[in-house]
């Protein structure tokens, strides 16, 4: 019998308590990968059940303007990725209890060090998973299975335009969860869900077992009452990167700010929590 991946008992083990996931979104970097590491730390102790950890790319496909912006910062101060995976591995190393760290990046990252290289670094550096939203459709199941032999997730995404053939493959070919984009666009909070998205989730629900996780527009407790049965975990992006952007500013201390962003998490846990 395989031994599930991380990701994999994270939501088989909340689905056994009735519990939904919180997954939040940090950009790597964004001041520097000190405060990321601190903000990883502050965001563990709140009690998320996985991490997006983003790598940050100069023409992000998908990402709206905060997440946008966020890289813009990291990449203007020099930000290499062998700056992530050491610090990402530094942290992983130290001991401390850290949920499951999804990396997003982009295929052109990936393709750059090569996927077998870079798979194999992720590995080393603590990762659990990766998401590659640009990854080219003929490059998909190479790479899937890269990931997946390194006993890593290959998490993919489903949109609104998906065609149900691709849902299928994307189905078959991914693991660890499938993240649902709620709407057709780019990343950022909003204030209320499509309405199509519950028949989005009821047909994917037909077609896998994987957990479905909805991303893009989560931003509010409130929410997440709305997707309860329908998916099994929410990512929230957008509302804690916009947090880090009062430190380019001076207008606050890095410790007020991971306060805040660790509080707002700890409503999020709750409301994933609540039955």
């Amino acid at each position: 019998m395989t031994t599930p991946t991380r990701i994999a008992a994270t939501f088989a083990a909340l689905k056994a308590q009735g519990h939904m996931a919180f997954m939040p979104f940090i950009t790597v970097g964004d001041p520097d990968v000190a405060t990321s590491i601190a903000l990883i730390r502050e965001l563990a102790s709140r009690g998320v059940d996985l991490i997006e950890v983003g790598f940050p790319y100069s023409d992000p496909i998908a990402d709206g303007p905060v997440i946008q912006a966020s890289y813009t910062r990291a990449l203007s101060r020099g930000l290499h990725v062998n700056d992530i995976f050491a610090g990402i591995q530094q942290l992983t190393n130290s001991g401390d209890k850290i949920p499951p760290l999804v990396a997003m990046v982009s295929y052109a990252i990936v393709f750059r060090l090569g996927a077998a290289n870079f798979v194999q670094r992720a590995k080393d550096a603590g990762f659990s998973g990766l998401i590659i939203p640009d990854l080219p459709a003929d490059e998909a199941n190479d790479v899937a299975r890269i990931i997946r032999d390194a006993g890593l997730d290959a998490i993919q995404l489903v949109a609104p335009t998906t065609t149900s053939i691709r849902e299928d493959h994307i189905v078959q070919t991914g693991s660890g969860f499938v993240y649902c984009i709620s709407i057709a666009g780019t990343t950022g909070a909003r204030d209320q869900l499509p309405e199509e998205l519950s028949g989005q989730l009821k047909r994917l629900r037909g077609k896998t077992n994987l957990p479905l996780a909805v991303g893009f527009g989560v931003s509010k407790p409130e929410q997440v009452g709305t997707l309860r049965g329908l998916a099994d975990g929410v990512i929230v992006g957008s509302a804690i990167v916009r947090q880090l952007e009062r430190l380019t500013n001076n207008t606050t201390t890095t410790a007020e700010v991971l306060s805040g962003i660790g509080e707002f998490a700890a409503q999020m846990v709750a409301a994933t929590k609540s039955r």
